[in-house]
């Protein structure tokens, strides 16, 4: 795949290569739980989640599958002119319940007027062989992509965050899922506590080794509601939150550290104004600071995977 007027492999330019359309993500909320939150592996879920934060106003865990994609197409029909959808199964973990009640919500969403695949946020920790076959076999006759929470490729920091996986889970679960024939994502978080900017160039190394189509990344929010947001009151100076200008800059590096096929879904993710603790760019919108970075891509003269090595 080649750069279409970017300096780097863009989702929406993959969206419309793959479909020759738009095609709109629909996020989900079904009410789903995390092991980190039910004491299956631990209570209190990671220090920074809120999942709140992302949720439109249509998504709630309350309506039906069908209800919610429906009152999405709605929404969405007034702004864009799609006509086919991904079903976004988005808030915590969209893997973590039986076989069986699984396959019914998914096809539930299949089967909606317009709705041509599957979006699935998970962990590596929650997935099965018998899941992985499933996906295997829908992905012959729909779209199905799995974005799995990575975080961090720093066993300390997955620790500190009560992640409560590992990164050497993370790629032997990238291992068993590729070449199955449905799309693998991977979502990072730049500037969690305690990482250096050394250790953050390594993520872009490390995911970059991994079977991954997509990357999603965006910098550390602290939002109302999380443990993180209380761990910043108390030490506030444990935390080296980017400025927009800093984040700006150092993205553009990291990017050209990036593996030159790996599609960047995401730089960064914008919280709600009256939840969002810090930090707080004057309320930059996500499509200014996205052309920001194309303009400081060309000041720079980089681009995705310009420093890339291939492993050995």
């Amino acid at each position: 795949m080649q750069f279409q007027g970017k300096r780097y492999l863009d989702y929406s330019s993959f969206i419309k290569s793959t479909f020759g359309e738009r095609v709109q993500k629909i996020s989900l909320d079904i009410g789903f739980s995390c092991p980190n939150r039910d004491g299956s592996k631990g209570y209190g879920g990671c220090t920074y989640c809120n999942n709140n934060t992302f949720n439109p106003d249509y998504c709630e865990p309350t309506k039906s599958i069908k209800e919610q994609l429906e009152q999405g197409i709605a929404f969405f029909g007034k702004k864009y002119k799609a006509i086919h959808y991904l079903a976004y199964f988005q808030a915590y973990t969209n893997t973590y319940s039986d076989i069986n009640s699984l396959k019914k919500m998914y096809e539930e969403a299949l089967n909606v007027p317009g709705v041509i695949g599957l979006v699935i946020g998970t962990r590596p920790d929650c997935i099965t062989d018998e899941l992985i076959d499933y996906f295997s076999l829908l992905s012959k006759k729909y779209f199905i992509s799995l974005e799995f929470g990575v975080e961090s490729t720093n066993e300390k920091t997955l620790l500190a965050v009560n992640r409560c996986h590992t990164f050497e889970e993370t790629k032997a679960t990238f291992e068993k899922c590729k070449n199955k024939g449905f799309h693998l994502g991977a979502h990072i978080i730049l500037g969690l506590p305690g990482e250096s900017k050394e250790e953050l160039f390594q993520h872009a190394i490390e995911v970059s080794k991994l079977p991954i189509d997509t990357l999603k990344m965006h910098h550390l929010q602290i939002v109302k509601n999380s443990v993180m947001a209380i761990q910043y009151k108390r030490n506030p100076e444990n935390f080296n939150l980017f400025s927009s200008e800093d984040y700006i800059d150092f993205i553009t590096d990291f990017i050209g550290l990036i593996e030159p096929n790996i599609i960047i879904e995401r730089f960064i993710s914008e919280a709600p104004h009256e939840l969002l603790v810090a930090p707080k760019w004057n309320n930059l919108k996500n499509f200014e600071v996205v052309a920001k970075i194309d303009k400081k891509l060309i000041e720079k003269n980089t681009w995705q995977g310009k420093f890339y090595q291939p492993s050995v």
